[in-house]
């Protein structure tokens, strides 16, 4: 059967985007390892994944941060161990149940997870200032529409991941934002 050149057409501009996306998926990649390479002499990056969760749920449980990062509890403990002893966590039992332990960050923890979230930023921001402001809006429009047709990642699984120390996010900020209008 013979290829409609509608159908081509839509295979080019699909090839297109796909080579677009991958090629955006490297840079943000080599941005984000990049701002981790950063600490890498002080935290692996499980560690610095635990040290997200905990500034974002603190304090938090030790089965919250192997649930977060998707770690056997014993293997959470042991990581958070370490952790306590580079001087990047507290562990105290939990005022309600001393039978449970709670996890904060030190204040060499909080200043870790602070630098390499502000070298990520610093990073993106010649990047989206180099746009002109339309042109930054249709990006917004169109990453915001390209995580929702992707399903992932949703808000919680950048949370989890270490992409964010915002508040977990609850199951409705998963949800796309209508507020975003695109200029013509």
């Amino acid at each position: 059967m013979a290829r409609t050149t509608e159908n081509t057409e839509a295979d080019e501009t699909l090839d297109d985007a796909l080579d677009a996306v991958l090629l955006a998926s490297r840079t943000l990649v080599a941005i984000s390892a990049q701002s981790i390479a950063a600490v890498l002499d002080e935290v692996d990056l499980m560690q610095f994944r635990v040290l997200v969760v905990v500034a974002s749920r603190a304090p938090c449980s030790l089965g919250g941060v192997a649930e977060a990062v998707g770690l056997h509890v014993s293997t959470a403990s042991r990581t958070c161990e370490r952790m306590v002893t580079a001087g990047l966590l507290n562990r105290t039992a939990s005022p309600a149940d001393r039978r449970n332990l709670e996890l904060t960050l030190t204040p060499d923890g909080e200043a870790l997870v602070g630098r390499v979230l502000r070298r990520r930023r610093a990073a993106l921001e010649p990047v989206l200032a180099a746009l002109a402001p339309r042109s930054r809006r249709r990006l917004t429009t169109a990453l915001r529409e390209f995580a929702d047709a992707a399903g992932e990642p949703s808000d919680r699984a950048l949370w989890a991941m270490g992409w964010t120390t915002e508040p977990e996010p609850s199951a409705t900020d998963d949800e796309p934002n209508d507020d975003i209008q695109e200029d013509s």
